[in-house]
């Protein structure tokens, strides 16, 4: 299976400014807004929405019984805050097309 290769930050603000005529500093400028914006309103309202891309929502995990790999003993995980990432449809379909009926 072949490596994949991912953006960095720096590609991605170079992407940004040179499609939206924008110097690096401002692109990079705006990008740092928009994780700052993602941060802060998925704290304050538990729910960000990222137009196009899809919605940070902030959500409890109950307390859940596991194992534990090395031993098999019965372990207890408790609650916790986690945040998920929901890809909107629009995104999903234009990256893996739904399967025609």
């Amino acid at each position: 299976m072949a490596e994949v290769k991912k953006l960095t930050q720096t590609q991605i603000v170079k992407e940004l400014a040179a499609s939206c005529e924008l110097s690096n500093k401002q692109a990079k400028a705006v990008l740092d807004k928009m994780v700052e914006l993602a941060i802060r309103e998925t704290k304050k309202n538990g729910l960000f929405v990222i137009p196009g891309i899809g919605r940070l929502k902030k959500v409890e995990r109950k307390a859940r019984q596991g194992r534990n790999p090395a031993t098999g003993a019965t372990i207890k995980i408790p609650a916790k805050k986690v945040v998920k990432l929901t890809l909107a449809k629009a995104l999903k379909d234009a990256i893996v097309p739904p399967k025609k009926k």
